[in-house]
């Protein structure tokens, strides 16, 4: 099990599969920096594509913003953009998320947690965008 904390991106959307099931799809930004060799600090950001099987009612409160850690598993992702280049994207399948506040108020840090199997999903689910994302 891996543990990340980042800041939601955009507020997170629920999406309905053809099974019944639903899916909670949200991203977020981890910032880091480091000192070059030469003692220049270096600001670098990870986006994470997040997925949330468990309850579709997380989705309230993962709001643009937001702090949160993540506890789940990671895996890697690449795919054929529309302009025909090759893109490629780190996801988190989430299985607990502990909010920090920060997207809306929150009066106290509010932890959301449920074991289950995480379904896979071969395909990305973030949006393009123009971007390239920082590897």
């Amino acid at each position: 099990m891996n543990t990340i904390i980042g800041r939601v991106t955009k507020n997170a959307e629920i999406n309905q599969l053809k099974n019944d099931r639903q899916v909670v799809n949200f991203s977020i930004a981890i910032n880091d920096s480091y000192k070059t060799k030469d003692g220049e600090r270096r600001e670098q950001t990870t986006y994470y594509n997040c997925s949330y099987w468990i309850s579709p009612n997380v989705a309230k409160i993962l709001t643009k913003g937001t702090l949160v850690e993540l506890s789940g598993r990671i895996s890697s992702s690449a795919w054929i953009g529309k302009d025909g280049e090759i893109k490629s994207g780190l996801n988190f399948y989430t299985s607990k998320i502990k909010l920090h506040g920060g997207g809306q108020r929150l009066d106290a840090t509010q932890t959301i947690t449920r074991q289950t199997s995480q379904p896979q999903n071969d395909s990305p689910f973030a949006e393009e965008t123009e971007d390239d994302l920082p590897f």
